[in-house]
């Protein structure tokens, strides 16, 4: 991606770098204490991993709290689904 079109989806606030992480050799990774405190994840919380693909390889990775997912999809859906089973 060119850089302009990089600060054009910067400048919109919808994404940043908030940390860099390691993985570990069970695949295993750890959350900064300061991303969890300002996403609000505790222990317990399960989160849904989201995969973006491009040419068949996945280049995209998001992490959201699954209760969250569920309620976006649930008001996505649902209503689109009432109107067909209706």
């Amino acid at each position: 991606m060119s850089k302009s079109k990089t600060s054009q989806l910067c400048e919109t606030g919808c994404c940043q770098i908030e940390a860099l992480v390691s993985i570990d050799g069970r695949g295993q990774l750890v959350l900064p204490k300061e991303v969890r405190e300002k996403a609000r994840i505790k222990p317990g919380d399960k989160l849904a991993l989201v995969s973006w693909e491009r040419d068949g390889k996945i280049c995209c990775l998001s992490l959201q709290k699954a209760s969250d997912f569920t309620e976006m999809i649930k008001n996505t859906i649902g209503p689109t689904m009432k109107d067909i089973l209706s």
